[in-house]
């Protein structure tokens, strides 16, 4: 909000200063968001400045008119943005990041998926990686990067490596579908493990709904019309979901990069170098031949390092900072709704009621446990206390 004075400074003894008091209140508060460019980032919105208007002696020489003009200017400075910039780079974290399981389907079927995903990450990582090396940014320190490591393991290697294995077994729509379970996952494990989060009535709905929507595509009794999903594939993803939910948890504890970009881009790094051994290990080298590759699968895995990653992490990024962070994380909801489409569309994947029950059913799931007011503990709390006027005054 931008606060403005309209006159000039004013001379009469009778007119009072109303705006002599300035009070400037700041808050720090942190959350954890992902995204499916495969980097945990700690996330804090800015302080946001308040002026209260009080009553005071006249004063007869009242510049309160002057400073309120910088003020106004200044923060307007900092909130004016084009509206054009703000719809475009929604767009992409909408609908680039949604095309992105598509991509991955049509890539994984010629080349093999461990090695197919180790090109893409390793590439991004070294591109995001040497950017900031290059613009004067610090390398992560030894203790950083063994959390680089913990990180790119349960996200690029378990995660990505299994989802890009098991869409060579289910849609990629309903892989997307599956995969935004992820935050069932992160509260279940707050509930149970970390026990900083309650179990209410509507949360505990929530699960149930999420759960019921992966029933629903992997069932083999409900007569819905359509065949259920491989079980095999499906499983592998909810594997690869857990793990991913295990790292969003693990990362506001573990020392990371302040810059967002250089942790993202170590973590990829890290994440393409394991994901190479890994391929490697399972000879996925002996079965690829570059010149046996079609021109689409070379294209998809373009596409996918430089829109999905490269472009879409800078306008996630780019948003985290204009944005609130519940505006930024609605691309949970839409990127499974725009991949089921794409599948239908462009992929050729069947859209029965199937799909569309379990698609709505984990959709509700997310909505609900995303935007649930969350009950933290009084230990929890004192802690974020603590982390936060540590972050203030350093």
């Amino acid at each position: 909000m931008a606060y403005s004075s309209s006159g000039s400074a004013s001379r009469s003894p009778r007119r009072s200063n109303r705006f002599s008091h300035i009070e400037r209140r700041s808050s720090i508060h942190r959350s954890t968001t992902e995204s499916p460019d495969g980097s945990m980032r700690q996330v804090r919105t800015r302080p946001t400045a308040h002026i209260r208007k009080s009553e005071d002696s006249a004063s007869p020489r009242d510049t309160t008119g002057t400073v309120l003009i910088g003020i106004s200017i200044s923060m307007e400075a900092i909130t004016h943005r084009p509206t054009w910039k703000t719809l475009l780079a929604f767009a992409i974290i909408y609908f680039v990041w949604g095309s992105t399981f598509l991509a991955i389907r049509i890539g994984v079927h010629e080349v093999p998926p461990l090695l197919f995903a180790a090109m893409r990450f390793l590439v991004a990582g070294l591109v995001l990686y040497g950017w900031m090396i290059a613009r004067g940014e610090r390398s992560p320190n030894p203790r950083q990067w063994m959390s680089v490591v913990v990180l790119a393991l349960l996200i690029f290697v378990i995660d990505y490596g299994l989802l890009f294995w098991a869409e060579q077994r289910v849609p990629s729509g309903i892989a997307a579908v599956i995969m935004a379970t992820i935050p069932v996952f992160i509260a279940l494990s707050e509930i149970l493990f970390l026990r900083t989060q309650r179990l209410t009535v509507r949360l505990a709905a929530a699960l149930l709904i999420g759960i019921a929507g992966v029933a629903i595509l992997m069932s083999r009794s409900l007569n819905l019309g359509g065949a259920p999903i491989d079980r095999t594939g499906a499983m592998a993803i909810i594997i690869g979901s857990l793990s991913w939910s295990i790292a969003s948890v693990l990362t506001r504890r573990l020392p990371l990069p302040s810059s967002k970009v250089m942790s993202s881009g170590a973590q990829m790094l890290a994440g393409g170098v394991m994901l190479t051994l890994a391929a490697a290990a399972f000879g996925e080298f002996r079965n690829f031949h570059p010149s046996t590759i079609s021109a689409g699968a070379w294209f998809s895995l373009l596409y996918l390092i430089v829109a999905g990653s490269i472009i879409g992490f800078t306008a996630y990024v780019w948003l985290i900072h204009h944005e609130s962070p519940t505006k930024v994380g609605t691309y949970a909801y839409v990127n499974p709704v725009v991949a089921v489409l794409l599948g239908y569309l462009l992929g050729g994947e069947a859209l029965g009621l199937r799909t569309i029950l379990g698609t709505l059913f984990v959709l509700i799931s997310v909505v609900v446990i995303t935007t649930t007011r969350v009950k933290k503990t009084v230990a929890t709390l004192a802690a974020e206390d603590t982390e936060d006027t540590q972050v203030t005054s350093g």
